[in-house]
């Protein structure tokens, strides 16, 4: 069987989104020899995440037409992706024989269904109907006219967590019983045992403090971070936190209202950090904190417990699926309750990550692979 992947976010989109779609493709191959899987990327990328899909045969990568996957910076050209992307990518499908296609991050191309051609789309999440206050007006219109358009195309969905079915449901007219929650694998490459050399090279290089708690994702509003900055205040003077993302304008916002705090040297921010350093940096960490107000899944969390970190993170979306029992849960304004968790995270270390480590093992590559794999076999 021909299956074909919208891998746009595999070639461009190193965490999040190209990290899902990665992870699943390497796993899906690793155990399916059989079928033939086709990468439809609107260009190259970057080679660095590119190259993260592992050699397979069967594993082959389609670009547009007289492209070869070689895309200039022109609006033009840009343009003219785009629309292969969202339109243009069917009639290769049809020509290359391809019998289903899954959109791997919450999009499907316009005029799928009536090729024939069976779909599968993953949605993530649903955040900008939920709290489309973190948006743009503009690119919650457009998220929007997405999001419909894709689940008229679709035969299946895949949910990453039930929280999403839950919102997918609320939102849409799609049949519950053709939407599968399968939750997103995140590997195992977090397990990696890191050498005192390594650490003390990342520790050096970073400059990172001797006793840390640790948060990691986009530095953004619905992120919530501040509420564990804000935590420093009640908590022992040699707490730090160091913070690993991308900034936006939340970051300059955190800065405005920590200028003059006494804890404001305690905070740490880092940006473009390899993975090969991140894996250092999380196990140097006393704890790992994930406050935001809204996820899909929270695959920072799995990260941090395969790294031997116990978990302080949210109520209100999905983070208790992605934690289970053994993670602490707070409110997302409660300075306290952060604070208290954090310290007793730190007391009982061991023993709460080693339930969280036996919970997660659920995400492993193997068995999310073949659960997706029953799904195209349904169809």
């Amino acid at each position: 069987m021909k299956i074909g992947y919208d891998a746009k976010r595999i070639v461009r989109n190193g965490t999040g989104l190209g990290s899902y779609s990665r992870t699943l493709i390497n796993s899906l191959a690793a155990i399916d020899h059989n079928d033939e899987f086709f990468l439809y990327a609107p260009d190259q990328g970057k080679d660095e995440l590119r190259n993260q899909i592992e050699f397979h045969e069967n594993v082959i990568f389609k670009y547009p037409n007289g492209t070869n996957g070689k895309c200039s910076s022109s609006i033009f050209s840009k343009i003219k992706a785009s629309l292969w992307r969202s339109r243009g990518v069917v009639k290769d499908l049809k020509r290359d024989g391809v019998e289903i296609y899954h959109g791997l991050s919450g999009e499907l191309p316009i005029g799928l269904k009536k090729t024939g051609i069976k779909s599968v789309l993953t949605i993530h999440d649903l955040i900008f109907l939920r709290h489309p206050e973190y948006y743009h007006w503009i690119d919650v219109q457009l998220y929007k006219r997405k999001f419909y358009q894709s689940v008229k195309e679709a035969d299946r969905i895949i949910a990453i967590s039930e929280c999403t079915k839950r919102d997918i449901l609320h939102y849409s007219n799609f049949p519950a019983d053709k939407i599968d929650v399968i939750y997103q694998s995140c590997g195992t490459r977090f397990k990696v045992t890191v050498s005192e050399e390594q650490i003390q090279e990342v520790k050096k290089k970073y400059n990172l403090p001797d006793t840390y708690i640790l948060n990691v994702g986009t530095i953004e509003e619905r992120k919530n971070v501040y509420l564990a900055i804000q935590s420093l205040e009640k908590l022992p003077k040699d707490f730090h936190i160091v913070i690993v993302g991308r900034k936006t304008q939340y970051y300059r916002d955190i800065m405005k209202r920590i200028q003059g705090k006494s804890y404001a040297t305690r905070v740490h921010f880092l940006s473009g950090v390899p993975n090969h350093d991140l894996y250092a940096i999380y196990q140097q960490a006393q704890c790992f904190v994930y406050p935001s107000r809204y996820e899909g899944f929270g695959i920072p969390i799995i990260e941090a417990i395969q790294s031997g970190l116990p978990v302080v993170a949210a109520l209100g979306s999905c983070l208790e699926e992605a934690g289970g029992e053994a993670c602490l849960y707070v409110d997302p304004d409660d300075v306290e309750g952060m604070k208290n968790a954090i310290l007793y995270c730190i007391e009982h270390r061991e023993a709460l990550n080693r339930a969280s480590r036996e919970y997660v093992r659920r995400f492993e590559n193997s068995d999310v692979a073949t659960q997706i794999s029953n799904v195209y076999i349904s169809l």
